[in-house]
């Protein structure tokens, strides 16, 4: 059980920090972010400030105890971020060096989420 929780919180503790180091910014409007999201990837400037604020708040979720449905929408929500992000980085011509990289998000939030969901199993299984 002790192995499972270190896993968890490791997975979910890094993806939590990608997603706040990530929204801040964004929240702030930045001028880093506004060239990559606005500029570069060619997405409306207020959408900048909400993406931020969906990424904070999910990685608030993440990190709370509980809330077990909401964590869920958590994880599709960050696919979705991450899938877009890639998705744009492809159509605006970016290289593969440019966007390939994003794979290890997605190992990251996929291990985030299977540690989340044995964690689940092995809490149930103990009760």
């Amino acid at each position: 059980m002790k192995r499972i929780d270190l896993f968890h919180w490791i997975f979910n503790g890094l993806l939590a920090a990608l997603m706040l180091f990530s929204g801040i910014p964004n929240i702030l409007s930045t001028p880093g972010s506004v060239q990559l999201v606005s500029d570069h990837l060619r997405f409306p400037l207020f959408f900048i400030p909400f993406l931020g604020v969906a990424k904070v708040l999910g990685a608030i979720v993440v990190l709370l105890p509980g809330f077990p449905r909401l964590k869920e929408w958590v994880y599709a929500g960050f696919t979705y971020d991450l899938v877009a992000a890639t998705y744009a980085s492809i159509c605006v011509g970016d290289p593969a060096s440019g966007w390939l990289w994003m794979s290890l998000f997605f190992v990251l939030l996929a291990a985030a989420c299977i540690a989340y969901h044995r964690r689940l199993r092995a809490r149930a299984q103990a009760v």
